[in-house]
């Protein structure tokens, strides 16, 4: 029975990749910015190893580390979430998602309009908590759509639930999922609902992203195409457009994914189970909130000895991010970085450093082939550099 716990630090990116001035994001150092503040504490991961990967110059290194690690660098254009989980699954996308610094062309908007039979506000990029302090009084009152977007690829529409029911949202964000494609394929359509009074409104649970399918196979299908599991949790789903999942496990934040994560390791499975923490991203990277990021890193840290705890002798686990989100600069963005990576269990070797890995998707095919699949993806598995034979 081998299985795989795939966890993603939404954002824990660890210093500029060397194209990064492109993306405006020179000297951007996700988990850098985060160790400074009194807040940061990292023991368990320093014991297996993540101070020890390439270019990380700001923490102790530890001597014996636990699990052996690299330092993974995106091959594919952009510094999206959709992007960088895609690659760690084996796709390397040639060309970035579309972004609108502007707000969307007024044909999109137009048609949207017509396809819903509701008008819209905004059509800016915005802060999703700020958008309904400036907007949110008169969506209510007027029963109109907040349309907004943000640095990332990403058509959001904020609606107040007992205004327009969530169905309606949900109906208003497939339509829009349908207008988007080609040239304005955005990387995800966002419902995010909201409830309360001017001015306390507050955003609900209920949101759910339309996101595009991955053009071509990834790790996911072909591990379910085997017969083996696929469980998702977080928005992993979303993420792929439920491509390649068996089963996907929702949450509210962090603390609930790493909880749902630790129920997953009880069951019988043999397979991927898929992890995303965005609590990491949403909540503090995008809000340049340092101290709430290094007590979100603090308290993943904390209940990392339950999760090492609950693994089995046949099982790994790897702990890796997607890109970074630097809360320390004057952006609110993601951040074009390196990533960590670090691989842990019986059958794996211990303090093994691979240096710096060129694709993502190096995880992907190693994770190939510890399941014993025999289908190529793109990617370089280092499983045998590792695997204790």
């Amino acid at each position: 029975m081998k299985r795989v716990f795939l966890i993603v630090l939404d954002s824990v990116g660890i210093g500029e990749m060397p194209d990064a001035d492109l993306y405006g994001d020179k000297g951007s150092n996700t988990l850098k910015a985060c160790a400074e503040s009194s807040y940061f504490s990292m023991p368990n991961m320093r014991k297996l190893g993540l101070f020890n990967i390439e270019g990380m110059k700001f923490n102790l290194k530890e001597p014996k580390p636990l699990a052996s690690f690299a330092r993974m660098k995106e091959k594919s254009k952009g510094k999206d979430t959709i992007i960088g989980h895609w690659e760690i699954a084996g796709i390397e996308s040639k060309q970035p998602l579309p972004t609108y610094p502007h707000g969307f062309p007024d044909e999109i908007i137009e048609l949207f309009e017509k396809l819903t039979g509701y008008k819209t506000l905004c059509n800016k990029p915005y802060s999703g908590t700020k958008v309904l302090e400036d907007y949110g009084k008169e969506s209510v009152g007027k029963n109109k759509l907040i349309v907004y977007t943000s640095a990332d690829s990403v058509f959001q529409i904020a609606a107040h639930e007992d205004v327009v029911p969530i169905e309606k949202l949900y109906e208003a964000c497939e339509i829009a999922r349908g207008i988007l494609k080609g040239y304005h394929a955005v990387g995800r359509v966002i419902a995010r609902p909201f409830k309360g009074k001017f001015p306390n409104f507050f955003r609900t649970t209920n949101r759910h992203d339309f996101s595009l399918t991955p053009p071509e196979n990834t790790i996911l299908d072909l591990i379910k195409e085997s017969g083996k599991e696929v469980i998702a949790i977080g928005k992993i789903s979303d993420i792929f457009g439920g491509r390649g999942i068996t089963k996907s496990i929702k949450t509210s934040g962090n603390p609930d994914g790493i909880n749902k994560t630790l129920e997953v390791m009880e069951k019988n499975f043999e397979g991927l189970c898929f992890v995303n923490l965005v609590d990491f991203d949403m909540l503090y990277g995008h809000r340049n909130d340092v101290d709430g990021y290094a007590r979100a890193l603090s308290y993943f840290d904390t209940k990392l000895n339950d999760i090492l705890q609950k693994l089995q002798s046949e099982d790994i686990l790897i702990i890796t991010a997607d890109h970074g989100c630097d809360p320390s600069t004057v952006s609110t963005d993601h951040s074009r970085e390196y990533t960590p990576m670090l691989v842990y269990g019986n059958n794996i070797r211990q303090g093994i450093n691979l240096g710096t890995r060129e694709f993502f998707g190096d995880i992907g095919a190693t994770i190939l082939e510890y399941l014993e699949i025999n289908k190529e993806i793109k990617g370089k598995s280092f499983l045998k550099g590792v695997i204790n034979n």
